[in-house]
């Protein structure tokens, strides 16, 4: 191979194209941004710190990495960009020196049921394709492996339109690979009709028990009554085989109510259509409750749970089929591949190879390719989106990273560290927002904001290094090198919930106690069974309250006032003392303003380009109408209310003419967490990570449990709030609770009374017990890698 002989001809002076080494931001405003102008290195690791709700996410996602994207959109045509989500132009006066930003949040993947592991990385993609050629018997193209492309059949006349008009004979068929009994969902649903009906009465004696199902229901139980199918006067048991089918499975027919044109259908698909399709999440408890009663999911008995059809699960290579390769555990599935010696494939087995073994790569490797994306939590959602970006030979990008160590045993953040710093090397920026001292210590910039969060933050309180950030008097520098002690003495427990048995995902027939009445600590590496054992063993009863990390609901609408139920007593003491109904106090009901509607601004869309949103200008952006800021409470009226701090409202329903104890109540338990510094109205999509976390955390201490279990609690937290978190968890057990943590962060696993440990590693080599005792003990014995970090921690 010829090689062209180069001869350096530049000049000892520095070329202009070099002289571009900084991204500059002037002037920037997003949310509690207070006009920060800030220069950050290219071509290096920059770390940005700060309490939660300090302004890193403003600063970085949505200043740095949003305009960038924006700017990367312009550049297709606007036909193209009408299929792109909508960006508004940061509020910042300068961007300068940005380069393209590949974003890796913790965003959770789609919940959707035909959504896996695999078919987020592309990995389903490739295992199917390897099928389709070397499976045998042979079934047909890649689709054929797919489970979510269905079978089709189809054949007709079609007239071609060309020269004459001629009707030609056509079949149509597509083989899919969607197991037909569930829809490639791997599991069905099977509703209990005890639930829906007592079948011991007649319609017109009430027999439903659905809610919301009146006896004088047009739309429901009427349309039963009166429709001609059925008697309404016999006992539903009574019922003929005739009028039983119509009952439960009718098709939709039209029928005549008193004179109105109604669609009839039968009780199972009507149920299946006003509840079913409906995100559970979003339901009213008492909704939420009666579809987890009447509704069973089973795992498809025609299937297996594996989602395929039985063509698909029949065609194999080397006596594995591609349901097989999918439940296999990642690490397994990649050592299958690399033993697959077919020259026709090879640079297919090689991408796979290389997809997978970034997965075990990334602490992932205990995953299986057939595990829901919506069952991964935020830090392994995040790992999962690093995949594709891991080999690529894209340089000169900025990767952006929120907390891309949560969820990670300080074993693993080690290795997370090293992937950073490779990024880094081959040429890119990269930033990351971040509270694990560990990945603060490998940063080459720091940038530090604060000094504290909401309105108190917003400000950059340091930048440089990480020694100079130790030296720098910050919030941040002074607790960098914070260590919990272990405790001296422990408490007692008042008794013991016990698990027997517990087998649920990779747990390995787990007998074990779990301590009442003491905080206790279940650790290991990622995927060691924790989150099984506590979230999949323990019967959700009326005493145990958990806390997981699943996303908080809201639109831009919501705050924590409606969020935490807070409002509905500060609408009932502003209507007593005003002697008006409640629902004047709400922005999203009698009292809203008529001309935004009570969102407090007016939308105009312009199609590609981002929406323009202006205060309205009749409530000058208060969401009420003006007649309802005539009344007051306290002095105050309610936009003033909701515009409080939570540490001023605290103040303002304690004591004098506006004493509300419900609303103090609340409000205690939102300071309680850290949240002192929120405005009761600020929209729920312009909270951080961690605020809707010990959001969440606040709501659910109103509950009446014994027992708390609450899922990596440290998530999103800055150094300095774990002590606070630490103070909160060690009331709730002086109060008689039993408080049960999964987490990650040494501080609360030097803090706890009782550790359980799990491992020894993920997937398939965890699943086991390994230590259970006090920290004290586990730091003596160093007999598991968490303890062996705990000791290296504690400094024993």
């Amino acid at each position: 191979m010829s090689k062209a002989t180069r001869t350096d001809t530049r000049s000892p002076a520095l070329h202009v194209a070099d002289s571009h080494d900084l991204i500059r931001v002037h002037g920037a405003r997003e949310n509690n941004l207070k006009d920060v102008s800030i220069e950050i290195p290219k071509r290096r690791l920059t770390v940005f710190t700060g309490v939660s709700g300090s302004g890193k996410s403003s600063l970085v996602f949505n200043t740095i990495a949003a305009e960038s994207q924006r700017m990367i959109n312009e550049t297709y045509s606007a036909f193209v960009q009408g299929f792109m989500p909508t960006l508004a132009r940061p509020e910042v006066d300068v961007l300068d020196g940005l380069t393209t930003v590949i974003t890796v949040d913790q965003q959770r993947l789609g919940a959707d049921p035909r959504s896996t592991v695999g078919t987020v990385t592309d990995a389903n993609a490739m295992l199917r394709i390897l099928f389709s050629r070397l499976g045998a018997p042979h079934i047909g193209p890649p689709s054929a492996y797919a489970f979510n492309v269905p079978s089709v059949r189809a054949s007709g006349a079609i007239t071609v339109e060309r020269g004459g008009k001629k009707a030609v004979k056509a079949t149509f068929t597509r083989t899919g690979g969607m197991c037909p009994r569930c829809e490639g969902r791997g599991a069905v649903s099977d509703i209990d009709l005890t639930q829906l009906y007592d079948d011991s009465k007649s319609i017109a004696e009430g027999a439903f028990t659905i809610p919301g199902w009146k006896s004088d229901s047009f739309w429901t139980v009427r349309l039963y009554a009166e429709s001609g199918f059925l008697d309404p006067n016999k006992p539903i048991r009574d019922f003929t085989k005739k009028e039983m089918q119509d009952f439960l499975h009718r098709e939709p027919t039209k029928v005549k109510v008193e004179g109105v044109n109604l669609t009839y259908e039968g009780l199972i698909p009507k149920i299946q259509k006003s509840f079913l399709s409906k995100d559970k999440e979003a339901m009213q408890p008492h909704i939420r409750a009666f579809v987890e009663r009447a509704v069973t999911f089973t795992t498809c008995p025609e299937c297996d749970g594996t989602r395929l059809s039985e063509g698909a699960r029949a065609s194999k290579i080397k006596g594995i089929s591609i349901a097989d390769a999918c439940v296999m555990q990642i690490s397994d599935l990649a050592e299958w591949v690399r033993g697959l010696d077919e020259p026709s494939v090879a640079p297919l087995l090689t991408t796979l190879g290389r997809t997978l073994d970034s997965f075990v790569e990334i602490g992932l490797g205990y995953l299986s390719l057939d595990r829901p994306s919506g069952t991964l939590s935020g830090g392994e959602a995040q790992r999962v989106k690093m995949i594709r970006h891991l080999g690529s030979s894209l340089t000169d990008v900025t990767y952006v990273f929120d907390e891309p160590t949560i969820g990670l045993h300080p074993h693993d953040i080690q290795r997370m560290n090293d992937l950073l710093l490779r990024l880094r090397d081959k040429g890119n920026t990269v930033l990351v927002v971040e509270h694990k001292p560990e990945t603060i210590a490998i940063a080459d910039h720091v940038v530090d904001l604060g000094p504290g969060a909401g309105t108190g933050g917003g400000t950059v309180c340091f930048e440089g290094t990480v020694e100079a950030l130790r030296a720098g008097g910050t919030i941040t520098g002074r607790h960098l090198d914070d260590r919990a002690a272990l405790k001296e003495t422990v408490r007692r427990p008042t008794g013991t919930l016990e698990i027997r048995g517990a087998t649920a995902n990779n747990l390995r027939d787990v007998d074990v106690d779990i301590p009442l009445g003491v905080l206790a600590v279940v650790t290991g590496v990622a995927g060691s069974g924790k989150s099984s054992l506590l979230h999949g063993s323990i019967p959700s009863g009326e005493d145990v309250v958990s806390v997981d990390q699943s996303a908080i609901r809201g639109s831009r609408r919501s705050n924590p006032a409606t969020y935490t139920g807070l409002l509905d007593p500060i609408r009932k003491a502003f209507a007593k003392a005003n002697g008006v109904k409640p629902a004047l106090f709400s922005a999203n009901s009698e009292g809203a303003c008529p001309n935004c509607n009570g969102a407090g601004v007016t939308y105009i869309d312009l199609a590609m380009m981002a929406g323009v949103a202006t205060p309205c200008e009749e409530c000058e952006g208060k969401r009420f109408q003006a007649s309802v800021l005539e009344y007051h409470l306290g002095g105050r009226d309610i936009s003033e209310v909701l515009a409080m701090s939570v540490t001023e409202a605290e103040a303002f329903f304690g004591t004098g003419e506006a004493r509300t104890p419900t609303a103090h109540k609340i409000l205690e338990r939102l300071a309680d967490v850290g949240l002192g510094y929120l405005t009761l109205g600020q929209p729920l999509t312009t909270l951080s990570g961690g605020e809707r976390q010990r959001l969440k955390l606040a709501t659910h201490m109103a509950e009446k449990g014994g027992v708390y279990i609450l899922d990596e609690p440290t998530t999103g937290l800055h150094l300095a709030d774990v002590e606070q978190l630490l103070g909160l968890l060690d009331r709730l057990v002086d109060s008689g609770k039993s408080v049960i943590v999964i987490e990650h962060h040494q501080a609360v696993m030097a803090h706890a009374d009782w550790i359980i440990d799990l491992g020894p590693g993920a997937g398939h080599d965890g699943g086991r017990v390994v230590f259970e005792g006090t920290p004290a003990d586990l730091v003596a014995a160093r007999s598991t890698l968490t303890g062996e970090h705990l000791a290296a921690y504690v400094g024993a």
